[in-house]
C-alpha cells in the first residue's frame, strides 16, 4: 500500500508568500531605522555629531551624554521618572477597571435610555480634546488639583474609546455562563470579576498599551496643569531639556532614548502576553 506524496506548494504560492515577507521586511526596516539611528546617534562623541558628512556609525562609541544626564544634579530625572511612571500606571488601573466594567453593564444589561447612554459616549470618541480642554481644566481648578499628578489623573477617568472596544468583546460573550452564576448565587460584580474578567485578557492587554503609551507621551495637558519643575512628567522634561542644550544635538537623542525605553519594554511584555492569552482565552 502506497501513500499518496505531499503536494508540492505551487510556484504562484510560492512568490506571494515571499513578496509578503519581503514587504513585511521593508516595512520593519523602514519603521525601525529611524529609532536605531537616534540610538547610535547618541553614543558619537560631540565632534562626530558636527561632522559634514555624518558617519552612520560612531567610530568612537562613548556614553558620556548618558553620563551627564543621569549626574546632572539640575535635573530631577529620578523624580520626573517617577511621576511618569504613577501617572500612566494609574490611568491604566483605573481605565481598565472602568472600560471593563461600564462595558460588561452596555453589553449585557437592558435599561431605559441604555443607546442613548452609548450614543452619547461614542460622540465623545469623535471630540478633539482641545474641544474639552477648557472645561477640563476648569474643573481641574475648582477641585484646587492645579499643579498636582491627580490633575493628569482625574479628567481621564472615563474613557470612551475603551468602554466601546471593551463592550464589542463582552457582547461575543455567551449569556448562559452569567445565568448559570446567578443560579449558583453569584452577584452581579462576582460575575464580572470571576466570569468577564478572565475571558478578557486581550483587549485589556491592548487597551493597557494604549493607555500606557498615549499617557506617558502627553505633553500639552501636563503642560497646562503643572508649574514645579519637580512636578514634570518625562515629555516636559525632555523638551525643557532641548531648550537649555540646543547646540548639544547628543545630550537631547540621549534623553530622547531614555524616555522611550519605558514605552519599549511594555509593549515588548505586553505583546507577548496578548499571543498567549489569544491562543488560550477559549471557554471551557
Amino acid at each position: 500500500m502506497t501513500t499518496a506524496s505531499p503536494k508540492k506548494p505551487s510556484v504562484g504560492f510560492v512568490l506571494g508568500k515571499s513578496g509578503a515577507y519581503a514587504i513585511l521586511i521593508v516595512g520593519l526596516i523602514g519603521t525601525l531605522l529611524p529609532f536605531f539611528y537616534i540610538m547610535v546617534s547618541s553614543l558619537k562623541t560631540t565632534a562626530e555629531l558636527r561632522q559634514t558628512p555624518p558617519d552612520f556609525f560612531p567610530k568612537h562609541p562613548s556614553f558620556e551624554h548618558y553620563t551627564t544626564i543621569l549626574t546632572d544634579e539640575k535635573i530631577p530625572l529620578a523624580q520626573n521618572l517617577f511621576n511618569s511612571v504613577f501617572v500612566s500606571l494609574m490611568r491604566v488601573v483605573i481605565t481598565l477597571f472602568t472600560s471593563s466594567f461600564a462595558g460588561y453593564i452596555f453589553a449585557k444589561y437592558h435599561f431605559k435610555g441604555k443607546n442613548l447612554a452609548f450614543g452619547v459616549i461614542l460622540i465623545q470618541i469623535m471630540i478633539p480634546f482641545q474641544v474639552v480642554m477648557i472645561p477640563n481644566y476648569l474643573l481641574v481648578v475648582k477641585l484646587g488639583l492645579i499643579d498636582s499628578l491627580w490633575a493628569l489623573i482625574i479628567p481621564a477617568f472615563i474613557d470612551a474609546y475603551g468602554i466601546f472596544m471593551m463592550k464589542q468583546f463582552i457582547e461575543a460573550m455567551p449569556s448562559e455562563l452569567m445565568d448559570a452564576a446567578r443560579i449558583d448565587g453569584a452577584s452581579e460584580f462576582g460575575i464580572y470579576s470571576k466570569i468577564i474578567l478572565p475571558q478578557m485578557g486581550p483587549p485589556l492587554a491592548s487597551l493597557g498599551i494604549f493607555t500606557f503609551m498615549s499617557t506617558w507621551n502627553d505633553y500639552l495637558w501636563p503642560l497646562i496643569v503643572l508649574t514645579s519643575p519637580e512636578k514634570r512628567t518625562i515629555p516636559l522634561l525632555v523638551v525643557w531639556f532641548q531648550t537649555q542644550h540646543v547646540s548639544n544635538q547628543g545630550l537631547v537623542l540621549a534623553a530622547s532614548i531614555l524616555t522611550l525605553l519605558p514605552i519599549f519594554v511594555v509593549y515588548i511584555f505586553l505583546q507577548r502576553w496578548i499571543v498567549d492569552q489569544a491562543t488560550s482565552s477559549a471557554f471551557k
